[in-house]
């Protein structure tokens, strides 16, 4: 099976000069022409596959708010003679986190003043939506399916301790599931995924809180360490990305060694990432990268509860807006017409045609060798029967391995010593002869 493999062509390019020994030469020009479609095609497609495959940025917009009951300035309609049966009541408050993924109306000008990095680090909003029920229904239209906690692996909240006495109170936190995480990537959707979480503490005084969400991407990106960040020009990055970034340095600047491919040699800044050695190797690049990832830092939005009086006469959210990873749209479609039974049917037409394609043109690359022949032939039958012979000659030579009978001087002479890309043996001529001289042994 291998072997019949082997011969199967594959090429699919005319032979150079055929239009002139056939009768229509136009449908040589045309054949091209298809030829350069179908390259041009390809690229094409190819290059939209790998667009889709690309992850999206999407703004998440975050309102942070709290709510307050039995506070002092509250009060109660109770008679200050009057019995109190009621138990006793604490001052508290409940803390309110809600995310949304915003219309692509409003995230051009989210966008606008940020930077470009995948995941951006959130500010602040100094002009909050002027009614927060309101501003919910409007992004009731967004991408369903991409909910808050979708990005998010885990969730803390750190209190400010030197506002405790006793320093007891407890932080806050949120873990996704261990099996969730491993069975879902970080923007596909389920059934347990929120849009809001709330928390409730007792508390008559204002308190700064820190909000620290864990990213949940897939596949998992990761903080480079400064060595590694200083040779690829990357502060964040998949493993996959940092060791084709690492491999796109050796090869840019030069590094590999000649005779021993696998192996590449080391300047300053590699050193520090392969552990100052001055040579690296290449099957070894996944290795030297995993020794400088590090877990990327959490996103942190810091925010005041407020529990006074003035605050909560026309109390305003705190807003954050995030830059996420989405997957595209068209990935979900395109998968699906991948796996379709008519498409896979129609790749195998498609593979048929082009293998009967292939045969043709052998089969007009064998008709143009024989044409050339005989029209040689027919110009010059004695000068072309003597070249013929002695180009067959020097086949024969060469397949039974004559060739070095003769001479010394020539056979063995200077040229023959020396070496390099310049040199008789890195020729094409000794390669077609070695590669013949082996099959011969086989």
């Amino acid at each position: 099976m291998n072997k019949r493999r082997s011969r199967k062509p594959t090429d699919k390019n005319l032979p150079d000069g055929v239009e002139e020994t056939i009768i229509n030469p136009d449908g040589v020009q045309h054949y091209k022409d298809l030829r350069d479609i179908e390259k041009f095609l390809d690229a094409t497609t190819t290059r939209k596959r790998l667009d889709v495959c690309e992850s999206i940025p999407r703004i998440l917009r975050v309102w942070i708010s709290n709510t307050v009951e039995d506070q002092v300035w509250q009060g109660n309609d109770l008679n200050m003679d009057a019995f109190d049966f009621t138990p006793n009541m604490e001052a508290s408050y409940r803390v309110r986190i809600e995310g949304r993924m915003i219309v692509e109306d409003d995230e051009s000008s989210a966008k606008h003043g940020q930077d470009n990095s995948p995941l951006s680090m959130p500010r602040p909003s100094s002009a909050p939506p002027q009614d927060e029920s309101g501003a919910r229904r409007q992004h009731q239209t967004n991408e369903n399916r991409h909910r808050f906690s979708t990005f998010f692996k885990a969730m803390s909240v750190d209190f400010d301790r030197s506002r405790f006495r006793n320093g007891a109170e407890q932080n806050i936190e949120w873990k996704k599931s261990e099996p969730f995480m491993k069975s879902h990537s970080g923007s596909q959707p389920s059934a347990s995924d929120f849009d809001e979480i709330t928390f409730k503490r007792s508390g008559d005084e204002n308190m700064n809180i820190t909000i620290n969400l864990y990213r949940h991407e897939f596949p998992e990106r990761y903080q480079l360490s400064p060595e590694l960040a200083d040779v690829i020009d990357m502060t964040e990055a998949t493993q996959q990305e940092a060791v084709m970034a690492l491999w796109q340095y050796i090869r840019y600047w030069g590094l590999q060694e000649d005779e021993e491919r696998r192996n590449f040699k080391c300047n300053d800044l590699l050193k520090r990432v392969v552990g100052r050695s001055d040579v690296g190797y290449i099957p070894m690049l996944n290795e030297y990268v995993v020794q400088h990832l590090r877990p990327l830092p959490p996103i942190s939005l810091p925010y005041t509860i407020r529990v006074d009086e003035d605050f909560h006469k026309d109390p305003q959210p705190t807003v954050y807006d995030i830059t996420v990873l989405v997957d595209d749209p068209l990935r979900a479609e395109l998968q699906s017409m991948i796996n379709s039974s008519q498409n896979v049917s129609m790749l195998k037409e498609i593979t048929t045609l082009d293998d009967h394609l292939a045969r043709l043109i052998q089969a007009i690359a064998v008709s143009k060798a024989k044409h050339s022949f005989f029209t040689t032939f027919s110009e010059d039958p004695t000068t072309f029967v003597r070249n013929w012979l002695s180009s067959q000659k020097r086949d024969l030579e060469i397949i039974m391995g004559e060739t070095s009978k003769g001479n010394s001087e020539v056979m063995y002479g200077d040229d023959w010593r020396r070496c390099g890309s310049n040199a008789v043996w890195a020729s094409q001529n000794a390669r077609e002869s070695v590669n013949v001289l082996l099959s011969r042994h086989r």
